[in-house]
């Protein structure tokens, strides 16, 4: 009877420690794949209105986060409320700063071009502008194709930057794996589960976690990194030094 009893209690305390490891895991206090993020030096945040008033300099002072993608526009005629402010405020405390667009099917690629254009900035020293392919998997490929590839080339001939294009896999086998219009592009991968894997593509950048902590942010936040040293990270964005490295 002992013997069951000790049995017993093993086998509550092990699913009472599970329950509240799941529940740090939900809350975000804890993440799973934080443990492949770390082998990754540079890290950094992607923002929009959901992260509401956002303080900059006590985000900077944690000397944690290097780089910050902020949401701009969605499709021909949306403006993120908090875009000014979160570019203004990210490009003071000199974080790497780039905006993103939301791609659509509703507005074509010129029309959503020239919404991204009249709303984000041209800064040689910002990252690449970043199209986010989060669209669901029901539409017409080569229309998809048509649009996506017409605002990259928008935004390229502007900013003299070819994008970088954010995907979940769902998105990425759909409508760009094996597509030759979009080979010349960096990748952005979303996987909150584990370490991604692409096949020979690769990716660029890796957004691992959707309920980061950080403070100076009192929402939920998006966690990423780049794949590659410190100093790789400056020479593939020739013009960071000057931002990241001035006092």
């Amino acid at each position: 009877m002992k013997r069951n009893k000790k049995w017993r209690n093993i086998v509550i305390g092990g699913l009472a420690l599970l329950l509240l490891l799941g529940v740090l895991e939900y809350k975000g206090i804890i993440w799973h794949n934080s443990i492949f993020a770390k082998a990754y030096e540079v890290k950094g945040l992607d923002v929009s209105h959901y992260q509401g008033k956002i303080n900059w300099k006590q985000i900077k002072a944690a000397g944690k986060y290097e780089f910050m993608f902020v949401k701009a526009t969605e499709g021909k005629d949306y403006t993120d409320e908090w875009f000014q402010a979160n570019w203004q405020g990210a490009r003071e405390q000199r974080f790497l700063t780039g905006a993103y667009h939301f791609f659509t099917t509703k507005s074509t690629g010129e029309e959503q071009t020239a919404h991204f254009i009249k709303t984000v900035p041209n800064e040689q020293d910002s990252l690449p502008p970043v199209i986010d392919l989060e669209i669901s998997l029901d539409h017409e490929q080569a229309g998809v194709h048509k649009e996506l590839k017409a605002l990259a080339d928008g935004m390229e001939a502007h900013y003299g930057k070819k994008p970088i294009l954010y995907v979940t896999y769902d998105t990425y086998h759909t409508y760009v794996e094996d597509v030759s219009a979009f080979a010349p592009y960096e990748i952005w991968i979303r996987d909150i589960v584990k370490h991604p894997k692409l096949g020979e593509r690769g990716w660029q950048f890796w957004q691992y976690h959707n309920r980061g902590h950080v403070a100076g942010i009192d929402m939920y936040v998006d966690i990423n990194v780049f794949k590659g040293s410190r100093a790789a990270f400056l020479t593939q964005f020739s013009d960071a030094p000057s931002m990241l490295l001035a006092d």
